[in-house]
């Protein structure tokens, strides 16, 4: 069910009404198959009866229907996968976050300057003290190994001992290629620890050479806890699925906290680098 929070400017929104919304706000008529998604905004009072958007939705709906850029982040673990994300337009920036196990996210009003700090706290960005040492600083194996090891924290539910847990990831690992120790240990124990390995893309449309097209940036991290933070090298972010294959090189790197963060700025683009192709006006019908 839809709600929202006068006190800050955020609401609570399934993609059905996110596309009822961006409808009704462009002037087009809303698909039947939307009917159920419509009747529930219309009953939490953020759209009326003739189709007119609550203005507390401006903000939201402007930069929606119109984002200069994109930021997308995936994250995934013990509790399945998530998705979240920012949309940054002329005027604001809006950003909307998951929960597992419900249909809605939450989407709230960011100030531009607390932009970088807001994804970093997306990914739970922590400046801790050092974490425990590894033998090694950076690991390299297959999709297929890693995928194999990673099935065990899917297959086997959120109740059980960590040292079952560890047998078991050693196993599947085990049937893999490239992994001798300390190497095979250090997965391992990565994958053990793992509290979330997320990845953070960004999209704007870009001139390059009097061509308009469309400029992408990214990079994945995996999450350890007391292991620390690991940068997947290989495969580079942004890749198409289609390009991954169960032989392809995974390669993870251990990084600290700053590091992230200076990878996190960098998704954004400067000025100069963002399209000025003019593109037509959205005219929202809002009360």
């Amino acid at each position: 069910m839809p709600s929202f929070d006068i006190s800050r400017c955020r609401f609570r929104l399934a993609d059905e009404h996110v596309i009822v919304l961006s409808e009704l706000a462009a002037g087009d008529a809303v698909p039947d198959e939307f009917a159920a998604a419509r009747k529930e905004l219309l009953d939490c009072g953020l759209i009326d009866e003739a189709g007119k958007l609550s203005p507390l939705l401006l903000p939201l709906m402007k930069t929606v229907l119109t984002p200069g850029v994109v930021i997308s982040l995936e994250a995934a673990g013990r509790q399945g996968k998530l998705h979240h994300g920012m949309l940054i337009g002329e005027e604001h920036v809006v950003a909307h976050e998951a929960w597992p196990g419900v249909t809605e996210a939450e989407y709230s009003c960011v100030a531009p300057k607390m932009l970088v700090w807001k994804l970093a706290d997306m990914v739970n960005l922590q400046q801790s003290p050092a974490g425990r040492d590894t033998a090694l600083s950076a690991v390299e194996t297959t999709i297929s190994t890693i995928e194999a090891g990673l099935a065990v924290l899917e297959g086997e539910g959120l109740v059980r001992s960590a040292d079952d847990e560890r047998k078991a990831i050693r196993r599947a690992l085990a049937t893999g290629v490239g992994l001798g120790e300390p190497a095979l240990t250090l997965v391992v124990d990565l994958i053990s620890e793992l509290r979330s390995s997320w990845r953070l893309t960004s999209a704007w449309q870009a001139s390059h050479e009097g061509q308009d097209g469309v400029e992408t940036r990214g990079f994945a991290v995996w999450d350890c806890g007391p292991l620390g933070y690991w940068l997947r090298e290989l495969p580079t972010e942004p890749v198409p699925a289609e390009r991954i294959t169960p032989t392809s090189t995974f390669r993870l790197v251990r990084v600290d906290a700053k590091t992230i963060w200076t990878r996190i700025t960098g998704l954004l683009p400067d000025e100069g680098e963002l399209g000025h192709a003019a593109s037509e006006n959205n005219v929202m019908r809002l009360a």
